[in-house]
């Protein structure tokens, strides 16, 4: 009889020693230098967090002088915005329609001044200048609205409710708008001559009252330089304009003006200049999302967290080289028959205990940060409960596949001090670079991107900011900047198994 076992049972007890292999390698992580690198990340996270929380002091000068700023105006949706423009409208009840051709469009900018201390303004447009015809609830700030436009330099566009926006036809000359009404149905048109039209958007704005008020409008969002935004208004000219279902006089509103610090003289008003049949408007501000003017941002809280997961870095790297140094990892010694089956599970051990850490941090820093904020009289970005468990999961997510990517990295190149160099030149350098405004590009493409689960005021394509984290720039959306972190640590740990499990194949003795 022969005394043959199957060698089918051999994986299946490879299998069955997992667990056990999971808790001896849970044994070695915590008898080694990790909790204390680990603990050093909280520390460093969260006391640069805090310290921003707490040294940031924002004041404004309105009608009532100098003082705290007021809270973000907050749109349908609940997301801060800027509702400020000059508004030539008339009452419109029921079904109607509004008709007119936009027939010169300029502006003057701000640009930095040649002459420290003398005004710089040239003339000119910014992208995103809108004038155009506007059909909204009422003239209250932050009410829904929808409107057809065009722009600077991004053609025609249709927006509404200020965060949705649908492209027309790429003009920049003269061109014919119409805005109709039916019920809580508001369709914007485009045309080259005014006679064949084509439709650039139909939106439905739920509860529109009965009367709404109808017209034309621009504005100008300020020039984009050094960070900030500097003066800019628009200019536009109607005519051929035409009106089914309103037939009053024009009225005339500076919708969202803001005065000097007198109370008394408007701080860059707009206005209107009628000439024949042709009505000339002047704007400045925006319709639409308010990013860095809306107040201070969550994410902030976490503008460490790069540094911080330096020591993150360093603990998964040390994890693994302290065992191969001692040959016990990849080695083909009889120690070590499954070398890749312990690197999985020095992964999971990693990316668990980093997950804690990282929880940890957000879980202290973003709420009292954000509390710290507020005692201090800031305005803050509006932020929903969903969004701000995102950010405060998200940072735990990415600091565990940050730490899986450098046991990857480390189990490859077998040298802590490069593995710990490529760990930090892949995740952390980037991420520095981009809040300097420096090749945002790189959030895109590096490990860094996974960053972006950490935002909590989206990216509008049709608001210009500064290209800094700082101005809360994220080139990609969260989930698909932690999915590019998540496929960086797929591909070294996978490389990495695959490399030790071949050389562990080549080591095996002949039978």
């Amino acid at each position: 009889m022969s005394s043959f076992t199957p060698h089918r049972s051999s994986p299946r007890a490879g299998r069955d020693r997992f667990p056990q292999l999971l808790r001896a390698e849970w044994t070695r992580f915590r008898s080694g230098l990790g909790w204390v690198l680990l603990m050093a990340s909280v520390v460093v996270t969260v006391s640069l967090g805090l310290l921003i929380a707490g040294g940031a002091r924002s004041a404004c000068v309105t009608g009532k002088g100098e003082g705290p700023c007021p809270a973000p105006l907050v749109g349908p949706d609940g997301t801060a915005v800027r509702d400020k423009y000059y508004f030539v409208h008339q009452p419109l009840t029921g079904d109607g329609s509004i008709t007119a051709r936009v027939s010169d469009m300029t502006g003057q900018m701000r640009v930095p001044d040649v002459v420290p201390g003398a005004r710089n303004v040239k003339e000119g447009v910014v992208p995103w200048a809108k004038a155009g015809l506007l059909l909204r609830q009422s003239l209250k700030q932050g009410t829904p609205y929808a409107a057809v436009m065009l722009t600077g330099d991004h053609g025609v566009r249709m927006q509404h409710n200020y965060i949705h926006d649908v492209a027309g036809g790429p003009h920049n000359g003269p061109q014919w708008l119409r805005l109709t009404r039916s019920g809580d149905t508001v369709t914007g048109y485009e045309s080259d001559d005014g006679k064949t039209w084509t439709e650039v958007a139909t939106v439905k704005l739920s509860g529109l009252p009965e009367t709404v008020e109808i017209g034309l409008f621009a504005t100008s969002p300020g020039a984009l330089w050094d960070m900030a935004k500097a003066f800019a208004q628009a200019t536009a000219t109607f005519d051929q304009i035409t009106l089914e279902g309103a037939n009053g006089s024009w009225r005339r509103d500076d919708v969202g003006v803001v005065m000097e610090s007198d109370g008394k003289t408007p701080h860059h008003p707009g206005g209107v200049v009628e000439s024949g049949d042709k009505l000339i408007v002047t704007g400045v501000g925006d319709i639409g999302p308010a990013t860095v003017e809306g107040g201070l941002r969550a994410d902030l809280m976490l503008i460490g967290g790069a540094v911080g997961l330096i020591p993150v870095l360093v603990a998964a790297v040390l994890f693994f080289t302290a065992e191969h140094r001692r040959g016990l990892i990849g080695t083909g010694l009889p120690a070590e028959s499954h070398p890749a089956r312990q690197l999985a599970a020095k992964a999971l051990v990693v990316g668990a205990v980093a997950f804690v850490a990282g929880l940890v941090t957000s879980g202290v820093v973003v709420p009292v940060g954000l509390a710290m904020l507020r005692a201090n009289q800031n305005p803050i970005q509006p932020i929903t409960l969903g969004t701000e468990l995102r950010v405060i999961v998200g940072y735990a997510a990415l600091t565990a596949v940050a730490a899986v990517l450098a046991l990857g990295l480390a189990a490859l190149v077998k040298r802590g001090i490069v593995a710990i160099g490529l760990a930090i030149a892949l995740v952390v350098v980037p991420h520095l670079l981009a809040s300097a405004g420096l090749a945002p590009w790189l959030l895109m493409i590096t490990p860094a991107a996974g960053f972006a689960i950490t935002q909590s005021i989206p990216t509008f394509a049709h608001v210009d900011v500064d290209q800094s984290l700082l101005g809360g720039y994220y080139p990609l959306p969260p989930w698909a900047g932690l999915t590019v972190t998540f496929g960086y640590a797929a591909l070294a740990l996978g490389a990495a198994i695959a490399v030790h499990r071949e050389k562990t194949s080549r080591q095996a003795p002949l039978p």
